[in-house]
């Protein structure tokens, strides 16, 4: 079973997640305000890098090498994906969310990390996976990833249209593309663990977005 610890940092609290125990992470809280991921990364590891992007609800995954030519948000300068992927020692990485899903990925054998930040735009286009494939192109091995979800908006109060549960479940329905909205979320209300329940109001439902991107990283072994 899978525990999950709340930690402090100057009194300050934050998640952990015993997947993960090998490696400096956290699900940080609004109490960490006004610091900056540059602060933080100074209090728990002085001779780490700090590294984030201007996230954009895509699925675009860098390295922090390749965030220095990659297009930049003109006002912040920061590059615009939606996940890191580590390429060196001594970084860290970091992903903000509210609603959305911050996915923590490591590597037991070769101890390389990711931070990803999975809305639904971005589950839709199956951003865990990009970074799952980037780490494999590392040498990573499935068997070898330990991944976490973080906190996200619970599937039973997350009220979505038809047409985006449907988009969104297609990237684990690959098989019905073309297919009707209508089919598609028929079909996926068939799963056991469903990443959707059924809603009262007319052309809408409930998506549970995390048991998407696990249905996802499932597919991929």
């Amino acid at each position: 079973m899978t525990n999950w610890h709340w930690q402090k940092l100057q009194d300050r609290p934050y998640l952990t997640c015993d997947l993960l125990s090998d490696w400096q992470h956290g699900f940080l809280t609004k109490h960490f305000a006004p610091l900056d991921p540059p602060q933080i990364t100074q209090q728990i590891s002085p001779i780490a890098s700090s590294n984030q992007v201007k996230q954009v609800h895509g699925n675009i995954v860098l390295s922090p090498s390749e965030t220095i030519n990659a297009s930049k948000e003109p006002e912040t300068g920061l590059a615009m994906a939606d996940g890191l992927v580590a390429d060196s020692n001594h970084q860290a990485l970091w992903v903000a969310s509210a609603d959305c899903n911050p996915i923590l990925l490591a590597d037991t054998r070769t101890g390389m990390v990711s931070a990803v930040h999975a809305g639904w735009r971005g589950t839709a286009q199956g951003i865990v996976g990009v970074a799952v494939n980037k780490l494999l192109a590392l040498g990573t091995v499935p068997a070898n990833l330990r991944v976490a979800i973080g906190p996200a908006i619970d599937g039973e109060v997350y009220q979505v249209t038809t047409g985006v549960a449907a988009e969104v479940c297609l990237s684990i329905l690959p098989e019905l593309q073309g297919a009707e909205p209508a089919q598609i979320i028929d079909q996926a209300l068939g799963f056991q663990d469903s990443p959707l329940l059924p809603d009262n109001q007319a052309g809408r439902i409930r998506l549970d977005v995390r048991r998407v991107n696990l249905w996802q990283l499932r597919q991929m072994g």
